[in-house]
């Protein structure tokens, strides 16, 4: 939250107890930090506190937000963390909170945001590698694939698209 005015944080959990201590505690440490106004700017407009019957619960919403980094701060971490999918970083345990991960845990700071973990990850040597793809058919291969091709084309209504394909079958017409 004290990155800056929109920054989310939320807190999943399945006990009322907590939900509840941790909200005043949020307000605590936002009145001690020196970017304070900047946190509790975050925390008015984008913070939250989702209460679920089940810890099983929160793994599609925390799918579904696909956020920065997801602490799974909780008794056995590594049974939830298969079933995470959309994460820019996770941090499993009570003893292991994000800010580790970015300055001197080894995993990457650079993540996607903005529930971007929906379709990214963070940054890697991969990005700075450029790649083709190539691709080679001999003419069974091509008879093989043409119908499935040509319905696609025509589908999204690129009849050229079809015709390159039925003339390389049919050549003379």
């Amino acid at each position: 939250a004290e990155h800056d005015t929109a920054a989310q944080s939320i807190l999943v959990t399945d006990d009322a107890r907590l939900a509840d201590a941790v909200e005043a505690e949020v307000a605590r440490q936002i009145a001690r930090l020196p970017r304070g106004e900047t946190a509790a700017a975050s925390w008015r407009d984008f913070g939250a506190i989702v209460l679920v019957n089940d810890l099983a619960d929160a793994v599609p919403l925390a799918n579904r937000i696909a956020a920065e980094h997801v602490e799974l701060a909780v008794e056995d971490p590594e049974a939830l963390l298969p079933q995470i999918r959309n994460a820019g970083a996770v941090f499993l345990g009570r003893h292991t909170p994000e800010v580790i991960g970015d300055y001197v845990g080894g995993s990457n700071h650079v993540l996607p945001t903005a529930r971007s973990a929906r379709f990214s990850s963070g940054l890697s040597v991969l990005d700075f590698v450029k790649r083709t793809s190539i691709l080679k058919l001999g003419p069974e291969q091509l008879r093989a694939l043409a119908p499935a091709a040509i319905a696609l084309a025509r589908a999204e209504n690129l009849d050229g698209h079809a015709a390159s394909v039925a003339i390389r079958l049919n050549p003379e017409g």
